[in-house]
C-alpha cells in the first residue's frame, strides 16, 4: 500500500485526489493539509511514502515546502500538482528537487501512473518536460529575464502578471503588502521592466501565461 500525504489549500481538491488515489485499491492517503507548515510539522512525527504536494497554497507553499522536505526528508519523493501550466513551473521544480510535475486538469490514469512511478523511486517526466529540461541543459545559453528571479519572485511576477493586485497577492500568499511591493520592485528591477503592462507583455510573449 503507498502511503500518501497530501498538502492542497482546497479541501474539496483533496477529497478529489484522495477519491481517485484510492479507487486503485493500492494507495492509502494518511494525512491531508491545507499549507506547507501543517504537512511538515505532520512529517515530524509521522511518516508516507510519498507527498503529493500543491505550489499555491498560504503562509508556507509549495515551493518552500519541497526546499524544506529536500533538506529534511531528502529520500521522500515529492510529486507536485498545481493548476500552472508545465511551461510555468515544472523546470524549476524538477530541478528543485521535485520527482514528478502533473497538472490538475491531467487525467485520473495519469496521476495514479505518476504516483507509482514516483513511489517506486523513479521519476515522473512528461514528454513535454523532457523536452524543456532538454532545452536547458545548456547553461552556457543567457538566461532569459524571468529566470533569474529567485522562486518567491518568480511566483510574484506570474502572479503580477495575471493581472492581481499588490493587495490579492498578498492575501494569497499570506505576506504583507509591503512585502509583496518590495518584490514587486526588485522584480522590476532584475527584469528591467517600468510597469505591470510591460511584465504583462513579456509574460505574454514568454507564454508564461494564458
Amino acid at each position: 500500500m503507498i502511503r500518501i500525504l497530501l498538502a492542497d489549500d482546497h479541501a474539496i481538491v483533496r477529497q478529489g485526489l484522495a477519491r481517485i488515489l484510492e479507487k486503485s485499491g493500492e494507495m492509502k492517503v494518511v494525512a491531508e493539509h491545507g499549507n506547507g507548515t501543517d504537512a511538515l510539522n505532520w512529517l515530524h512525527d509521522n511518516g508516507c511514502d510519498i507527498a503529493l504536494i500543491d505550489i499555491s497554497m498560504p503562509g508556507m507553499n509549495g515551493i518552500d515546502l519541497l526546499k524544506q522536505l529536500r533538506e529534511k526528508k531528502p529520500k521522500l519523493p515529492v510529486l507536485v500538482i498545481s493548476i500552472y501550466s508545465e511551461d510555468q513551473y515544472a523546470v524549476r521544480l524538477i530541478r528543485a528537487g521535485a520527482a514528478g510535475y502533473l497538472t490538475k486538469g491531467c487525467a485520473p490514469a495519469i496521476l495514479v501512473e505518476a504516483v507509482h512511478q514516483v513511489a517506486s523511486g523513479k521519476k515522473y517526466i512528461s514528454p513535454a518536460v523532457t523536452e524543456m529540461l532538454a532545452n536547458k541543459i545548456d547553461d552556457s545559453q543567457e538566461k532569459l529575464p524571468h529566470e533569474i528571479l529567485s522562486d518567491r519572485e518568480y511566483q510574484i511576477f506570474l502572479l503580477l502578471a495575471s493581472a492581481k493586485t499588490v493587495a490579492e497577492i498578498a492575501e494569497v500568499l499570506a505576506l504583507s503588502a509591503k512585502t509583496v511591493s518590495t518584490y514587486r520592485a526588485r522584480i522590476m528591477e532584475k527584469m528591467h521592466l517600468h510597469n505591470n503592462a510591460k511584465l504583462m507583455r513579456y509574460a505574454i510573449d514568454n507564454h508564461l501565461v494564458e
